[in-house]
């Protein structure tokens, strides 16, 4: 059986809960899509995040890789398009802070994903899940471990699905704050799991001519 390594976030900043954590600790071990999922928990730290990202493919040696990441300004779930070579954002949980920094020195200026995006929201749409695609993961931990990841599996020509997908926050978010709407939790990790169950189907035309379009 081919397995799936599915990261989340531990709780950043002034957010007490993150339901990235939630779902990968929840879906770990289950089956879903042919694949089994490997659910992982992520500090929220410059210096560790992408390095334990990479020790946990190294460990497991998956056949896909989907990272999650809270938005909590969002109201949708984003698959994202691109990551960007910076790191630019407020303090991590060990109170660093980083400006206009390359996460790769030398390193290529973005990497697109290589999950079927434009499919996940078009099947999370179809499920009344509103969904849509972002081309910014920030420059925020987030997008320093997809950057990482796709130039960690380039570096070491490996052709594998791999990206990244942003959450709105969950109602234990939306209790102490009230510019936030909150989604269930429940309604978040059926969202992935949905994602995970259409991974191996069928490509759209659409999606064909993107890939098409990134190969060429």
């Amino acid at each position: 059986m081919k397995t799936l390594l599915l990261t989340g976030f531990e709780p950043f900043l002034d957010h007490p809960f993150n339901p990235t954590e939630y779902i990968a600790t929840k879906l770990n071990g289950k089956v879903i899509g042919g694949y089994e999922v490997k659910g992982r928990v992520l500090p929220v730290e410059y210096g560790r995040s992408a390095n334990e990202l990479i020790s946990r493919y190294e460990e497991l040696q998956p056949d896909a890789v989907i990272m999650l990441g809270l938005a909590a300004g969002r109201n949708r779930i984003t698959p994202e398009r691109v990551a960007i070579n910076v790191n630019d954002g407020p303090i991590d949980n060990r109170g660093e802070e980083m400006s206009d920094k390359p996460i790769i020195n030398g390193g290529p200026a973005a990497f697109f994903s290589t999950l079927p995006v434009r499919k996940f929201v078009k099947i999370l749409n179809k499920r009344g899940i509103p969904a849509e695609l972002s081309n910014t993961a920030g420059a925020y931990l987030c997008n320093n471990v997809m950057y990482s990841m796709l130039h960690h599996l380039e570096k070491s020509k490996l052709d594998i699905p791999a990206g990244f997908i942003h959450v709105p926050p969950s109602y234990e978010l939306a209790v102490n704050d009230r510019s936030i709407s909150g989604w269930p939790k429940e309604t978040l990790l059926n969202a992935i799991e949905v994602v995970i169950d259409s991974l191996d189907k069928k490509i759209t035309g659409d999606e064909q001519k993107w890939k098409n379009y990134m190969t060429d």
